[in-house]
């Protein structure tokens, strides 16, 4: 991807009008929570039942009676490997139309900048590791959640296209696995440490004597809550206006069993742990280089026992599983 044509430098007003696509979700949710407590207060938000983002007219509609100034795009269908795996066309399609149909209004109506959420998983599946920016596109994708990949590929260059032709100040992030409150704890579509918090605390209350995990447990994954990515987020629609896209992480990993063990610590499952070898393990190794946005000067609060503590705390008041 090139580094971008010059564009006009925007960092938000306590008054902006501010668009948070995605609001109710993991990211936008938190995005929504750090945004108001840094003290700007003029936010736009709608349901998708109030505005389904895969509809161009009611998009265009939407921006031309908000004229949002600025621009989180949160908004997303996602889920874990099951789900990406099944539902690919589903994937692929609703990711595009919401792409296209946000980033072109946005372009259109004249907001002074886009913030892109993109996902780690739009590197190659064996990217040398850790995976810096520039691995982008260099191999092939990691089968199982390809369709979702290609689509925020798609997206990244979407931002940067309308860069380059039109000066629109559109940034682009690669946030790691996230986590926190708001996250998805549905055992169908889940990912993997919401899972895990829902299969561990079942566990517990049912008394049974292990919970089995899918694959070997050996891949490394590595995890941010998303009240960092939120604050990392918010930083950079303050303070980046640069065509490059930024890998947003923590720069630490931490095997799938070594995972289980945590969290089976912190819901307080005494039970054992076993593998299930017959199921996927998908992608090996997915670490972030967060070389450049380190550089920039921004770095995570958040370490993954408290962050885990604190979701399976917000798990049990939230949802109807029996605690």
């Amino acid at each position: 991807m090139s580094e971008g044509a010059s564009v006009t430098p925007a960092a938000p007003a306590p008054d902006s009008r501010i668009y948070v696509a995605g609001h109710r979700g993991l990211v936008g949710s938190a995005i929504v929570r750090k945004l108001e407590g840094s003290g700007y207060g003029n936010l736009i938000a709608r349901t998708s039942k109030e505005l389904d983002l895969r509809d161009a007219g009611s998009v265009d509609a939407f921006f031309e009676a908000e004229k949002p100034e600025f621009i989180f795009l949160a908004a997303a269908k996602v889920g874990g490997i099951l789900a990406n795996d099944t539902y690919r066309g589903d994937f692929i399609r609703d990711n595009l139309l919401i792409q296209l149909n946000v980033i072109d209004a946005a372009r259109r109506h004249g907001a002074d900048k886009l913030l892109f959420l993109g996902s780690t998983c739009i590197y190659p599946r064996d990217a040398p590791q850790p995976i810096r920016e520039d691995y982008l596109m260099t191999g092939p994708l990691e089968p199982t959640n390809s369709a979702y990949a290609v689509a925020k590929i798609a997206g990244l260059e979407m931002i940067d296209a309308y860069r380059t032709q039109y000066g629109f100040n559109g940034i682009s992030i690669m946030p790691t696995n996230l986590y926190g409150p708001q996250d998805n704890f549905n055992p169908e579509t889940s990912h993997v440490l919401p899972a895990l918090i829902r299969r561990f605390h079942e566990a517990k209350v049912d008394g049974a004597e292990a919970v089995t995990i899918w694959g070997t447990g050996a891949p490394l994954r590595e995890f941010m809550h998303c009240d960092d990515l939120a604050d990392a987020a918010l930083w950079l629609m303050e303070n980046y206006d640069d065509g490059q896209m930024l890998n947003v992480g923590t720069g630490e990993e931490i095997s799938i069993l070594d995972l289980a063990t945590l969290i089976s610590n912190v819901v307080g499952f005494e039970g054992d742990i076993g593998t299930d070898t017959s199921k996927p393990d998908g992608t090996p190794r997915k670490l972030c280089d967060v070389t450049r946005l380190m550089n920039l000067g921004w770095r995570p609060k958040i370490n993954l026992e408290d962050g885990v503590r604190s979701t399976y705390e917000w798990f049990l008041k939230n949802t109807m599983v029996s605690s």
